[in-house]
């Protein structure tokens, strides 16, 4: 049998468009953790660059790196209260891309796809779609104007699609609005080339709490979200079957590489992926057009008032849609309830517990039906 051509690479204007399909979660995730954290921006964002090419250039696939949001989400909640420190990032970093590139050898993920079930992926999924839901609500608040302008130049490009065959460049415009917002509102933001990377070399002491704080929740989450359900929404969209294992070695191979010289650790994300599939992306040129994007602004534009120059407004316009694309597919599941019952939990709660209470109630169900015993509709 003859080994499955690789998909051609393209580089057409709607994988440009679907490149910054998940901006909308990267750049704010990294704009908190930089403004809250000592890490340094211009070394996340260089990394982010790194290996947004190297994964479009495996893959063949518009496959999303993503900051890991359990150790993002922890880090920016502890801003407030002293903070976490660079060295436990790092640590953390670390001990999550031994662990996936150790779980992507063997058939550690077959074993886990064997006992995790359908509708436990799909209702991480559903809880991620609520989740950006919610985020979206955050920047509504914040910049009305411009998510009210996001969402009308979204909603134009769809019209425009399903009438005149048009290519849908909404993200890119959504973005630009965005940019030429914040100029107008904040002025032109100061430009300065990046320093070579410095070693983060975590002492004995940053292990323990990492382990505690950070590791752990993300442990769940990644396999989850992104390996699992990724894996699985790559299926649905592509027709193509990529093993989870494949994904948890990158994982892997990207966070020992990066994390130890200032990178922020990092992952794939279902989310992601149905972003950059929603707004054009649908080969791995996606993956270099928004690599390349992330290195000019690593290289060359490194103050953190760059980011920050985006209206937040059209960054919530973008997580509206993206978590519409997320949620349909969630409901491609094999048992309705028990998707709902993860994805209202994980809103209300947190992922892993919503994983942990899904996991039981997924279990319990099946063994209620078959005694046929009356279980939920």
């Amino acid at each position: 049998m003859s080994p499955e051509p690789r998909i051609p690479l393209s580089f057409s204007l709607s994988e440009l468009a679907g490149s910054v399909g998940d901006f909308g979660t990267i750049i704010p995730l990294i704009l908190a953790v930089a403004l809250v954290s000592d890490v340094n921006p211009r070394y996340i964002l260089l990394f982010f660059g790194i290996w947004f090419i190297l994964t479009g250039l495996w893959y063949r696939l518009p496959i999303p790196l993503e900051p890991m949001k359990a150790v993002a989400v922890t880090v920016i909640a502890a801003g407030a209260t002293g903070g976490i420190s660079s060295g436990e990032i790092a640590a953390a970093g670390m001990v999550l891309g031994i662990i996936f590139l150790v779980l992507g050898y063997g058939r550690f993920f077959e074993f886990i796809e064997r006992w995790v079930p359908e509708s436990v992926v799909r209702g991480v999924q559903l809880g991620l779609a609520l989740l950006l839901f919610r985020a979206s609500a955050g920047f509504v608040i914040q910049d009305p104007v411009f998510f009210v302008i996001g969402i009308a130049i979204i909603v134009g490009f769809l019209i425009l699609v399903r009438y005149r065959s048009f290519p849908d460049l909404s993200s890119i415009c959504v973005i630009a609005a965005g940019f030429i917002g914040g100029l107008f509102l904040y002025g032109i933001p100061p430009i300065s080339l990046i320093p070579a990377p410095r070693l983060v070399i975590p002492v004995p002491s940053d292990f323990p709490s990492a382990l505690a704080t950070l590791v752990l929740p993300q442990l769940v989450l990644t396999i989850a979200n992104a390996i699992l359900a990724i894996s699985l929404l790559t299926k649905d969209l592509f027709g193509k079957d990529v093993p989870p294992k494949e994904f948890s070695t990158t994982i892997g191979l990207m966070n020992i590489t990066s994390v130890p010289f200032g990178g922020f650790p990092m992952c794939h994300g279902a989310g992601g992926l149905a972003g950059q599939y929603r707004y054009g992306a649908r080969t791995g040129g996606a993956n270099v057009y928004a690599g390349l994007i992330f290195l000019i602004l690593a290289l060359f534009f490194t103050s953190p008032q760059v980011l920050s120059i985006i209206a937040v407004g059209v960054l919530g316009a973008l997580l509206v849609f993206v978590g519409i694309e997320m949620g349909r597919h969630s409901l491609k599941t094999d048992s309705l309830v028990i998707t709902c019952i993860i994805g209202i939990l994980a809103l209300v709660s947190s992922i892993t517990l919503a994983f942990i209470v899904g996991m039981v109630a997924a279990y319990s169900y099946g063994w209620i039906k078959e005694r046929n015993v009356p279980g939920p509709d």
